[in-house]
């Protein structure tokens, strides 16, 4: 639960006498502030946590002529001008980031603009002033119940949107947590209460559980002549309930409310005693997580597993290095040196090279912690900047075109390219927070259909897709049908299946005609991969409910993926020369020491045969199996470019679609190009995904599956 710590001393007075060796900076703000009207409860509070982040003097001394200069500001000027020069510079960003505060509780101001500039303004001049803001909002929180309520909510919401974000930022732990379920506990007091009532509750039990499975495990860690300190983990409220909200779970449902923790001499450690954790107790599926070989982006490093413990209850155990441990507790902190010559190991490098990075000034006063103070809080959302430094946020994986309807709806409609950092991207680039993004428009433009399909990803967001399928609806009725149909008619025309029976499939979308169905097609509203699926499952016949009557015919034999009728125990083959998906309407051919050969309903082939012996076609139909891998061969004509076949093959790579054989050639006199690949897809709608991002290719003109001309 998110509770104040009990604060040992709650005056200047207490505090010297525990510190005892207080040095002179520190001592002369501690003078100038007992004089004065200042919380000293707060401020102690302050400093309590400035030392547990391993603040310096100056850090601490700031902290404190901060205070004066809210409560005395005449008696902070008489003084000013005998301060160091970085104390100063300390209180002055203190006091410019008063200012975001003020902004932040206008209407609108959260996510104003101005609001980040002026809290970036305060903090790139001594990134110490991070560390004074967090430990002074944690203190106000601790001691927010003595406020009215509507003051107490204003400091509750200033808290969850900006400091708990930037303690996420940097790392803090020990900070993130306690700032979160204060907040929590202010702005939804109800949740809170329920959630903090059944921890107290199970609270007995759970602390039973967890001596007992430590004593279990600290003599299996002996045992193996591991070397460990052993805890239990408490569980933050916040957290709880993120949880049980982003996964639908009651608080029943959830694992880690039992949690231990394990520290360590070495990372060799780490891995042996998860070895003796799996081998102690069963673990679960899916629920582990190594972030010591692939730290999250702020520097977290720890090994995360669940197992079932004793007496079959879920345990959740984190194993970490007491380094790792003391540096995911203060984050940054941990290893800032305010010290010259101070030794610095690599990681502490690349730690001070990406906080220096992050707190880059710009031009325009601008920097990469405008666009991540919400990183955590409002996990959803990327900050970006536009070339004048205006920021706008918007949901994780939008795209810059997304972001050129989020500036204005006709920007978005005249957009035409983007660059992101000075640098020419795709409008499918999806663009990281802190990017500075340039639209590039024309004087007259209008939107394009394939900005509405899903395949092609440029529009990634549900605002930016209905201002362009309102544009869309503006336009003529008849337009729209023409571009449905357009569309229907390539798809079937890609997937080869050009007599498709069309007429149930207006019903699946709640559609009462095939034309609303090719408007809404048009309109982005209904993707080909859907038509394409339901197509593959109207030619997949449902099982009987019970075994058919006896008849004439020989029985049914069930052949894999394939139902054969009218024939005895016999192999199926998938005929090389039109390559049938599940879905496509089929036939069979007994062969001569080959089982059945499997084609087309519409392969030449097939015809071919029939033809000459017509007792020996069969009726075959696709069966209800496990999706598996099918043989499919597809082609592509476009233009050659340098790098096109490059580019082809990484398309089909990154849809995890098998190459089995590839050719191409070159037609010199014209510039064209023709390739051929034979691959392994699943289904229908994989196909379908896979030729609508190759079309989308520069210089590919038309890529679908052989046999569909």
């Amino acid at each position: 639960m998110a509770q104040a710590p009990d604060i040992a001393v709650s005056t200047f007075a207490a505090w010297r006498a525990r510190a005892r060796n207080v040095p002179a900076l520190l001592a002369a703000a501690l003078d100038a502030c007992t004089a004065s009207p200042v919380d000293q409860a707060e401020c102690v509070d302050v400093l309590e946590l400035l030392v547990m982040l391993d603040c310096d003097t100056a850090t601490q001394a700031a902290a404190l002529w901060f205070a004066l200069a809210q409560a005395a500001p005449d008696v902070y000027e008489a003084n000013q001008s005998a301060l160091p020069a970085d104390v100063r510079r300390l209180v002055d960003g203190q006091q410019a980031a008063e200012k975001v505060w003020t902004l932040h509780a206008q209407p609108g101001g959260a996510a104003s603009s101005e609001g980040l500039r002026r809290l970036l303004l305060a903090i790139i001049r001594d990134v110490r002033v991070v560390f004074v803001l967090l430990a002074r909002q944690l203190a106000r929180m601790r001691a927010a119940m003595t406020l009215d309520e509507g003051m107490r909510v204003r400091l509750a919401r200033l808290t969850r949107d900006i400091h708990a974000p930037l303690a996420n930022r940097l790392g803090i732990w020990q900070l993130k947590w306690e700032l979160e379920d204060l907040a929590f506990r202010y702005l939804e007091p109800d949740t809170y209460r329920r959630i903090a009532t059944l921890l107290d509750e199970r609270r007995e039990d759970r602390e039973q559980f967890i001596r007992e499975s430590l004593a279990e495990l600290r003599r299996s860690l002996e045992a193996a002549g591991i070397r460990a300190d052993l805890a239990g983990r408490p569980k933050h409220i916040y957290s709880i309930w993120k949880k049980m909200q982003r996964k639908s779970l009651a608080f029943s449902d959830l694992y880690d409310i039992r949690a231990v923790r394990i520290l360590v001499d070495s990372v060799a450690d780490c891995y042996a005693a998860l070895g003796v954790v799996h081998a102690l107790w069963p673990y679960l599926p899916g629920e582990f997580d190594d972030y010591v070989a692939r730290p999250k982006a702020n520097g977290y490093r720890s090994l995360h597993t669940a197992v079932i413990g004793p007496h079959g209850k879920t345990l959740e155990v984190q194993i970490r290095t007491h380094e790792m441990h003391r540096a995911n507790e203060l984050g940054v902190a941990a290893h800032w040196r305010y010290k010259e010559g101070g030794g610095a190991d690599a990681e502490f490098e690349a730690k001070i090279a990406w906080m220096r990075r992050l707190l880059e000034p710009r031009a325009d006063g601008e920097g990469e912690l405008a666009a991540g103070l919400q990183t955590e809080l409002v996990e959803d959302r990327v900050y970006l900047l536009t070339p004048k430094g205006e920021v706008f946020d918007l949901p994780h994986g939008a795209t810059v075109l997304d972001f050129a309807y989020h500036v204005h709806t006709e920007v978005g409609h005249r957009c035409r390219g983007a660059k992101v950092n000075g640098r020419i991207v795709p409008l499918s680039y999806q663009p990281r927070s802190g990017d500075r993004v340039e639209i590039l428009t024309t004087k007259v433009g209008e939107p394009s259909r394939d900005w509405l399909s899903p395949h092609h990803g440029y529009l990634n967001t549900a605002r930016a897709r209905e201002k362009v399928r309102a544009w869309f609806r503006r336009i003529a009725h008849d337009a729209n049908l023409a571009a449905g149909r357009a569309m229907l008619e390539r798809e079937l025309k890609r997937l080869a299946l050009p007599n498709a029976d069309l007429a149930a499939l207006p019903a699946h979308f709640h559609l009462k005609t095939h034309d609303e169905l090719l408007i809404a097609l048009a309109l982005g509203e209904v993707a080909p991969g859907q038509i394409a699926r339901l197509l593959q499952e109207a030619a997949q016949p449902p099982e009987p409910a019970s075994p058919p009557p006896a008849a004439s015919r020989v029985p049914t034999i069930d052949q894999g993926a394939l139902t054969i009728e009218g024939i005895g125990n016999l192999l199926t083959v998938l005929a090389r020369c039109c390559q049938p998906l599940p879905g496509d309407p089929v036939r069979g051919f007994v062969t001569r020491g080959r089982g059945v050969s499997v084609h087309r309903a519409d392969c030449p082939a097939l015809a071919r045969l029939a033809r000459r012996d017509p007792d020996r076609v069969i009726e075959v139909s696709w069966g209800r199996v496990p999706a598996q891998a099918y043989q499919v061969d597809i082609e592509l004509h476009g233009y050659d470019r340098k790098g096109l076949q490059k580019d082809v093959t990484a398309v089909i790579s990154n849809a995890n679609i098998p190459i089995i054989a590839s050719s191409s050639r070159m037609f010199v006199r014209t510039g064209e190009v023709e390739m051929r690949f034979t691959l392994r897809v699943r289904d229908y709608e994989q196909l379908s995904h896979l030729l609508a991002k190759l079309v989308a290719l520069s210089n590919v003109v038309d890529a679908r599956r052989v046999g569909a001309r």
